[in-house]
């Protein structure tokens, strides 16, 4: 993926990338040199990101609390 440097010298990090290595706002980025001459991007902290489950586990979904949750599976209204 490519991206454009700006007159300040910054970049957008594609948001795939971004998803991949879990880096949100106010995340710190490490930039290292690999012995083939190319830079590596990483997340500074060194926690694996959460995957794709990990963030969803837990979320019921906007509106709905524990006790319509429940009347929902059981069919209650």
């Amino acid at each position: 993926m490519a991206t454009t440097v700006t007159a300040k010298g910054q970049v957008t990090i594609p948001k795939p990338v971004r998803d991949l290595l879990g880096i949100e706002p106010g995340s710190k980025v490490d930039f290292r040199r690999a012995a083939d001459g190319s830079v590596v991007i990483a997340r500074a902290e060194g926690k694996a990101p959460k995957n794709r489950f990990a963030r969803l586990r837990g979320h019921a979904g906007v509106g709905l609390n524990t006790d319509a949750i429940m009347a929902l599976t059981r069919g209650e209204k």
